[in-house]
């Protein structure tokens, strides 16, 4: 049953996708809200497939630490499930991602017209400064953005890597960053098919104020982030476990 539901959602996930980036076309013609709005129905088709058929929901915790408006949001990144929820989640966001997606017929074209901020890893200091060029934009506009700090998606229990980049925005920027913690990785395995059913938790934690130097603020992030995703993990795990 389980490889049953998990195949299902993948049709669900498929038939969403082209669903609405085709009806959505025109969209890219227009102003940039209306593909964000059309990302949000696509993200929220989604989450609803994955619940209604791979019993797969989520929680959201903390949301009173959410600051709307410009912020720095910096998260966990398990699974693809984050760079889905997130759209729907959060206000209009603009989110950090690797150049090489834009080169995704549809998904590509959207992110374009959403003014999502791509990076050439390989580009070193030159990448910075056109992400914060970029990110300053974006804030201007009252948008929050939102970074993965570790680069990449990162296996349960998989030794944490925060990139230097992720301070170097909060310095210049000079906005509060919001760190976040989730246990995705328990139940959409990166690079998997199966979905394990149960809750997804997705928790705001405490907001860091601008204004720390970048080591301090670096500490600080992994620290947060770091022992609330394995608080989370610990819940997960004895959820799954319970229900054998």
């Amino acid at each position: 049953m389980l490889y049953l539901r998990s195949a299902l959602f993948l049709i669900w996930f498929i038939a969403v996708s082209l669903v609405v980036h085709i009806v959505a076309l025109p969209f890219l013609l227009l102003d940039r809200k209306y593909a964000a709005a059309a990302a949000r129905i696509w993200a929220r088709g989604c989450l609803w497939g994955l619940r209604a058929i791979a019993g797969l929901g989520y929680e959201v915790r903390g949301q009173k630490n959410f600051i709307h408006g410009p912020v720095l949001v910096a998260s966990k990144h398990h699974s693809m499930w984050e760079t889905i929820a997130f759209i729907a989640l959060l206000d209009d966001p603009v989110i950090v991602i690797k150049r090489e997606l834009l080169s995704i017929p549809f998904y590509g074209w959207y992110a374009r017209k959403a003014e999502m901020i791509a990076i050439d890893r390989k580009a070193g200091g030159g990448a910075v400064r056109g992400m914060l060029a970029a990110a300053r934009k974006a804030l201007g506009q009252g948008r929050p953005l939102l970074i993965f700090p570790e680069g990449t998606r990162k296996a349960v229990g998989a030794s944490p890597d925060y990139k230097p980049g992720i301070a170097g925005l909060y310095v210049e920027l000079e906005v509060p960053c919001v760190p976040v913690a989730l246990n995705s990785g328990l139940y959409w395995v990166a690079g998997g098919l199966i979905k394990r059913p149960g809750t997804i938790v997705v928790e705001f934690l405490e907001t860091i104020p601008p204004g720390l130097l970048r080591r301090e603020f670096l500490g600080a992030l992994e620290t947060r982030i770091e022992t609330a995703t394995a608080r989370l993990i610990t819940e997960g795990k004895n959820s799954i476990s319970a229900k054998r």
